[in-house]
């Protein structure tokens, strides 16, 4: 497979497709998600990206310069669509993307990127200092007692504690709990932790 540069692909027998560079780079996107969510940051390569995207291993590099570069703007991408909905609806969310791990239709999985990739020091601040920053503020807000950053902390840490439980680790019987499930149970108790009731629609 030999690219052209400019976002071309040219299969050895096949016909030529071209992407313009809007679809090369959303490609490339697509693809690190789903290889982040699945090895992690260390174990994925650039030419496995570049390969599940069908384009130029140099194209990764001239839309994002380094692999880091593509693990942070795969995390900042997909975790502003999840903060961009309301805080209210902030929790569920963030229970599809660490619970909806067996799903292949299921493509912003960027929790999931994130929580196998722990051991990197790149991913581990990105974690702390942008992602929990972010998680963490949204979900304060939604709490009028006087501690509601220390609350939304302890919830913050509950759902990463849940998602590395099941998705990394393996733990069961979480790991092969109905996600609807658990999402009932997390939800019920992360609003009370918060000091507010159940939101509106809930089910609880």
């Amino acid at each position: 497979m030999d690219g052209d540069g400019d976002g071309t692909v040219s299969g050895r027998s096949g016909p030529t497709r071209r992407r313009d560079a809007g679809a090369t780079r959303a490609a490339l996107l697509e693809a690190a998600a789903a290889l982040f969510a699945e090895q992690g940051y260390e174990r994925t390569t650039v030419r496995e990206v570049a390969a599940r995207a069908g384009v130029n291993q140099a194209l990764l590099f001239r839309y994002f310069g380094s692999k880091e570069e593509l693990f942070a703007e795969v995390l900042a991408a997909q975790n502003d669509e999840l903060l961009a909905g309301p805080a209210e609806t902030l929790l569920p969310r963030v229970l599809a993307d660490l619970l909806r791990d067996t799903d292949p239709a299921w493509v912003r999985r960027a929790l999931q990127a994130v929580l196998r990739s722990v051991g990197h020091a790149g991913a581990a601040e990105l974690l702390r200092e942008r992602l929990g920053a972010a998680y963490g503020s949204r979900l304060a807000s939604l709490s009028s007692e006087p501690d509601a950053e220390l609350r939304a902390d302890l919830v913050i840490a509950w759902l990463f504690g849940i998602g590395l439980l099941r998705s990394v680790v393996g733990k069961r019987p979480l790991a092969d709990a109905d996600p609807d499930q658990v999402t009932a149970l997390v939800l019920r108790t992360a609003r009370h932790l918060l000091g507010d009731p159940p939101a509106a629609g809930s089910g609880d």
